[in-house]
């Protein structure tokens, strides 16, 4: 009988140790390891997150960095086109500056006067020049600026002289003494004039 106690005995033994849960005999050793567990993880999604908000900021950059470039290739483009419009529209420009002294001595030579017939057809001659380079400076979009009796716009005149004369109002164009030239909108030579003051 005492050999089937022990017998009993071990078998309870037995069970009862295979019936201890893990965790109960390394109960302490795995809330130990649990915690040490979660806190690296903590630490890695840490890291993690940081990455992931250096990384949207680096995306961020490029992006204004892209934005900003486009809009400067817009620019410079948009530039060029404006100046590629200005030098097609002011092509004459120098042209016009060029000849414009060679006009000033026509009209010059065109107010002398004389009877002699030889003369009178030579003026003729240089007044049908005359014109005919006027009409290939209009057709390039030349025009003679509006002086004598004109309202004194510094723009458009450049006084020379001030004067008082009666029958014209303050501040108008009395006489113009060089003509003034326009291209398209643009001042060529401003017209030299007296002014009433």
């Amino acid at each position: 009988m005492a050999e089937e106690k022990e017998t009993l005995q071990e078998e309870v033994n037995k069970s009862e140790q295979e019936n201890i849960q893990p965790e109960e005999v390394f109960g302490e050793a795995a809330d130990t390891q649990s915690e040490g567990d979660s806190s690296e993880v903590n630490s890695e999604v840490s890291a993690l997150e940081a990455k992931v908000a250096e990384l949207e900021k680096k995306v961020e950059e490029a992006d204004n960095r892209y934005l900003r470039l486009q809009a400067d290739f817009d620019n410079s483009r948009r530039r060029a086109k404006l100046d590629r419009e200005a030098s097609e529209k002011y092509r004459a420009q120098s042209l016009v500056s060029d000849l414009l002294p060679a006009l000033d001595n026509f009209e010059r030579a065109l107010q002398s006067n004389s009877d002699d017939s030889n003369v009178q057809s030579l003026l003729q001659g240089m007044e049908m020049v005359y014109r005919s380079l006027i009409e290939a400076l209009k057709k390039e979009g030349v025009e003679q600026i509006e002086a004598v009796g004109q309202v004194f716009d510094p723009q458009f005149h450049q006084a020379v002289m001030q004067v008082e004369e009666e029958g014209y109002d303050s501040n108008v164009v009395v006489e113009e003494f060089q003509k003034g030239y326009l291209l398209k909108d643009r001042v060529i030579r401003p017209a030299m004039v007296k002014v009433n003051q």
